[in-house]
């Protein structure tokens, strides 16, 4: 389970000169089993169309399984590694921001996994992840 002392801001910390912050995803809640973030929806997601990009979504959805993990391990032992990602995009967003929850499902000594959902300012389902992440002990 998440590092109960790991604050908001901590997180936030960490996405100093990342993608993360050049993305302008911030972290916005952590519990014992989820963490929640937000991203913008503008010219640093959109796709040439104007829309939110899929891979913009799959970067939040990653970013905030990964960083949960993260938030899960000793990371003087270990590194959790992003193994496998899926998403399905359902729903178009151009403006604003998206929401997304990665809710931690399994827990293992090899593997965590994350069900992460995207909504949009209107709790309106936009993309659905699976994250996989593989937690490599350190040599």
């Amino acid at each position: 389970m998440i590092n109960p002392n790991i604050t908001v801001q901590d997180l936030n910390n960490l996405s100093k000169n990342t993608m993360v912050e050049y993305l302008g995803i911030e972290y916005i809640e952590v519990g014992a089993d989820y963490i929640i973030g937000k991203m913008p929806v503008d010219n640093r997601t959109h796709q040439p169309m104007g829309f939110l990009h899929g891979g913009a979504s799959v970067v939040l959805a990653e970013t905030l399984g990964s960083i949960g993990s993260a938030s899960c391990v000793n990371l003087e032992q270990f590194s959790p590694f992003g193994l496998e990602i899926n998403a399905n995009h359902v729903k178009s967003v151009r403006s604003g921001y998206v929401y997304g929850r990665a809710s931690l499902i399994h827990f293992g000594k090899n593997t965590h996994i994350w069900d992460i959902r995207i909504e949009n300012e209107k709790k309106e389902l936009v993309c659905i992840s699976r994250l996989t992440v593989a937690i490599v002990p350190k040599k």
